[in-house]
């Protein structure tokens, strides 16, 4: 589980540095998530998320933490299917109206959890 936990920051880490460099790149993806199925699939691949997260915290820096942020990712796998195809939309149409500056800003944001993810998921000092 430590390495798919390890995987998995890496992976937030790199959306990070795709959302600044290339905020255009983000934005054809996310037209990806406008379907019921695509809803479905995003609310399985974060429940996993939440699942290696929780499982993964155990031997990690930050226990507490990891099973906290495990435990909001598992129940917003769980809420994603409720949000719905149409919000979701709506969302996007928002987000595409605010420009790259916005999709930028988010990937700052993810940039600095991917950061604070590796640091949470390094072994504990003995």
């Amino acid at each position: 589980m430590k390495y798919l936990a390890w995987l998995l920051a890496a992976f937030v880490v790199a959306v990070g540095i795709v959302a600044i460099a290339a905020p255009d790149r983000i934005l054809s993806l996310r037209s990806l998530a406008a379907t019921q199925g695509a809803l479905l699939v995003f609310a399985c691949v974060r429940v996993a998320i939440g699942v290696v997260l929780i499982m993964a915290a155990p031997g990690s820096r930050a226990p507490r933490v990891l099973q906290a942020a495990g435990a909001v990712m598992l129940l917003a796998g769980l809420a994603t299917p409720l949000f719905g195809v149409e919000r979701t939309k709506a969302v996007l149409a928002w987000e595409a109206t605010q420009g790259p500056s916005l999709i930028r800003f988010g990937g700052a944001v993810v940039l600095v959890l991917g950061g604070l993810l590796t640091v949470a998921l390094s072994p504990r000092r003995t």
